[in-house]
């Protein structure tokens, strides 16, 4: 079972526990409940540790990448494009570095970094899982430290450092079981899957329980930590904290609590992703419970946090009112789904891809640009303009579920601009300018350049399928991608030709197919040919070369998917 070798770099199980405490100064390796022998433990421990820099298989290796994906080399990504390799080559570096341990937890996690000396509830998880085809054993642990150090109540720490776990705020923005289903599926572990169940079902009961006073079905806020937006013009006048570093109190202060659209996404997010969970876990009558609470807090936000006149989620207040300010949390709702797709498309046209609002030169602010509360002196750590990292992280989430895969390539390539012409990782850049401020050795930053590459230039695993991403880097004449997956290595080389990138797709040192012009290729994961899909501003001209010399044209419209067969 996977999941008996990756608590080798991870946290014990309660059986665990009774066995055998583990110093808080070593990696304690298991195999089931039965300890390693030492050499055996030492070993492991250490190439789970050099995960990151484990060198590419040769093509006579392929046999590594049936076993445990923990033992699966990271991805590799060469250009000729210097800056934007000598990032990478940084990124992966940074984010080694930045591997660690905390309160109370005895694995390695991935570090927020930059002024954050932990992990945070809002983002660890899914920098766990964006860091997964890198280190399996860290991305669960970004999982576990918050799931095993729930409180007997069901509260989820905000946070876990050196010196303790956080418990004055809720700051969540992406579900945690949401993220630990993906990562559960990517790995085929089925004991995170059923611990991340117990424990996010758990956290929705405590979340109804201390949430909804006003008895609206809703999340309610409480102090302006709940949400992550630091110094943000949404919360002027309110505590930043709850009472007593206690998140059930609710501040008298002000007109709170209020009733919050984005925090009520993420439960409703939680709430899908918990159906789907329990439908796994063959619970299916758990599953239609899970779906009809979704709904219900589905509908619940248009309710009460939906201004149809302006096409915009905001806050209600304990009086009744609207806090009128557009900003990133109209993005966490699209960000779990919560709208259909003709209200999406009136939302996007109107708000996300307005110059004015959120569509800048370096989307997206995090206030509209033309609100009347947006913070032009853009200072330090600020969630009332600067564009973020972590908003920028959590673009894909949503844009591809609309069909935005066009704007998404524009974006993405902004942010890599801007990454390239920075000094470090930081966290937050100028929505104009793109110049970055705010810490350094930034994890998410160094998530962002990766994952964003992998997006543009590389291959992506996702929902069960391959993403080929056929586009050169800036600047670059060469490009080449490795990833390992459960079917071989997936190798995508590129090389200009007359302006266009051609190239090959090769699962497992055989190729699929010859591709010329700017496109991404989607893949069953045997290698399969599917579809295409327009990721360009304009239609690509595309020709395809099967194994067996045959050919094939496209035209691929922006954003539209062309499904695809053999010619005969």
């Amino acid at each position: 079972m996977l999941v008996a070798k990756l608590r080798a770099a991870g946290s014990l199980s309660e059986a665990d526990k009774k066995t055998k405490t583990p110093p808080s100064d070593a990696c304690e390796c298991y195999d089931g409940v039965t300890p390693m022998n030492r050499r055996r433990m030492l070993n492991k421990c250490a190439a789970l540790a050099a995960a990151p820099f484990f060198p590419w298989a040769a093509a006579g290796e392929n046999r590594l990448l049936a076993e445990e994906p923990s033992r699966r080399p990271a991805p590799d990504f060469r250009t000729d494009a210097p800056k934007l390799q000598s990032k990478w080559d940084a990124a992966l570096a940074g984010l080694a570095g930045n591997i660690g341990h905390v309160y109370r937890f005895p694995g390695p996690v991935l570090k927020e970094g930059a002024i954050y000396s932990g992990v945070w509830l809002e983002s660890a998880p899914q920098e766990g899982l964006l860091y997964a085809p890198f280190n399996p054993a860290v991305a669960v642990n970004n999982h576990r430290v918050f799931l095993d150090l729930q409180r007997a109540d069901g509260y989820l720490p905000y946070s876990v450092r050196s010196n303790g776990a956080g418990a004055s705020q809720i700051q969540m923005v992406v579900p945690v079981a949401a993220t630990a289903l993906e990562l559960a599926e990517l790995l085929h572990d089925d004991d995170l899957l059923a611990r991340a169940y117990r424990a996010c079902s758990a956290w929705d009961r405590w979340l109804v329980r201390y949430r909804n006073t006003r008895g609206t079905g809703l999340c309610e806020l409480f102090c302006g930590y709940d949400t992550g937006e630091d110094n943000s013009a949404r919360f002027k006048g309110l505590p930043w904290k709850c009472p007593h570093d206690d998140a059930r109190i609710c501040p008298q202060v002000g007109a709170l609590p209020y009733l919050a659209p984005d925090l009520s996404a993420t439960v409703y997010g939680g709430r899908v992703a918990l159906a789907a969970m329990a439908g796994r876990l063959g619970k299916n009558g758990e599953a239609a419970g899970w779906e009809e609470q979704a709904e219900s807090i589905r509908r619940a936000v248009m309710k009460w946090c939906f201004d149809a006149a302006d096409a915009c989620f905001y806050d209600r207040d304990s009086h009744d009112q609207f806090v009128r300010i557009r900003c990133v949390e109209l993005l966490v709702v699209l960000g779990e789904h919560l709208v259909d797709r003709r209200l999406f498309e009136e939302i996007y046209r109107r708000h996300i891809r307005n110059p004015k609002e959120f569509w800048t030169p370096y989307p997206f602010p995090s206030v509209a640009a033309d609100d009347p509360l947006f913070n032009h002196d853009l200072p330090p750590n600020c969630w009332g303009g600067p564009s973020q990292v972590l908003t920028a992280l959590r673009a894909p989430r949503w844009m591809e579920h609309y069909g935005k895969a066009a704007d998404l390539a524009h974006l993405m390539r902004r942010w890599i601009q801007a990454l390239t012409a920075s000094e470090g990782f930081q966290q937050q850049v100028n929505p104009w300018t793109g110049k970055f401020s705010t810490g350094s050795a930034y994890s998410p930053a160094m998530l962002l350049l990766t994952d964003f590459v992998a997006r543009l230039y590389g291959v992506v695993e996702e929902g069960g399928a391959l993403q080929w991403n056929c586009r050169l880097p800036e600047g670059a004449r060469r490009s080449r991608y490795q990833l390992s997956t459960s079917h071989g290595t997936a190798e995508l080389s590129l090389q200009s030709a007359k302006g266009k990138p051609s190239g090959e797709l090769t699962l497992a040192g055989k190729n699929r197919l010859a591709v010329t012009g700017a496109v991404r290729v989607v893949t069953g994961l045997d290698g399969t040919p599917l579809s295409l899909l327009g990721t360009q501003p304009a239609a690509s001209d595309v020709v395809l070369t099967w194994p067996d010399g045959r050919a094939a044209r496209h035209t691929v419209p922006a954003d539209k998917r062309v499904s695809l067969r053999p010619p005969r």
